[in-house]
Formats: C-alpha cells, structure tokens, sequence
C-alpha cells in the first residue's frame, strides 16, 4: 500500500458546506494534474452557449471531465478550482450546472470565485482551472 492520502478538512469554528470544502490535504505518493483555464469552447474551438452561462458552464465542466479522464481521474479527485465569472453572472447558475454535471460530493473541492470584467476569449462568461490529484502507481 502506498499511504496515499487524501483528506477533506472543514476545521471546528469554520462554516461545512456541501459546495466546498475548507482544507484539504495530500499524502504519499501522489500524481497531481494541474488543469489549465477552460472555457466554454469545444474542440473544433467554437464557443457553446452564447450568452448562456448554463450551457458555457456545462461545456467548461466537459472540457475538463475530458482532461481528467485523459489521466484516468474524475471530479472526485478534484482538490481545488477557481471560477473566474463574468460581472453580472448569477453564480448559483454555474453552481446547478455543476451538481448536475459533477453531482454532489461528501467531499467537494476548494473552490474560489472571482467575479472579473471578462476573460481571454471574447464572449466566453466564464473561465474555471484547477488542481486534481490521483494515486501515482509508477
């Protein structure tokens, strides 16, 4: 056995959540997969969702669920994300996008979000990277 070791930590004083959780740490002999911004383009790089942040959400969340299944990962193995969102998005939107693709874990990622005056690709309401850790078995 390797000892690897993830752990969810909401300390005693801090507010539990179901959406994020407030430390987590990584033991033993670990792979981490560092998950460059995704927006909502899919991969004949066109935008999906004009103006919908529900469905760029959707297509951020599958762009990444390709990434990590490219490393044989889920969004379990998610450890950290940050949301750039567009000023004026409701973030509760992204948020049911998110438990409808990701579902609801026990164990949910950091997450931050930031509300920004736009991203790199014109048109895109959103902008999410992040950090996720597997077992390394080499």
């Amino acid at each position: 056995m390797s000892g690897f070791k993830v752990e969810h930590k909401n300390p005693e004083g801090l507010f539990v959540s179901k959406a994020f959780s407030q430390a987590i740490t990584v033991s033993g002999k670990a792979k981490t997969i560092y998950i460059g911004g995704q927006n909502a383009v899919n991969s004949k790089g066109e935008l999906v969702g004009a103006g919908d942040l529900e469905l760029q959400t959707k297509q951020v969340l599958h762009n990444i669920a390709v990434i990590l299944a490219s490393e044989h990962a889920s969004f379990a193995n998610l450890v950290k994300l940050n949301i750039y969102l567009q000023n004026g998005c409701d973030p509760q939107v992204g948020y049911k996008a998110f438990q409808e693709m990701a579902g609801l874990s026990d164990n949910p990622p950091l997450v931050t979000v930031l509300f920004v005056s736009g991203v790199g690709r014109p048109g895109c309401l959103l902008e999410v990277d992040g950090i996720a850790v597997i077992e390394d078995k080499d």
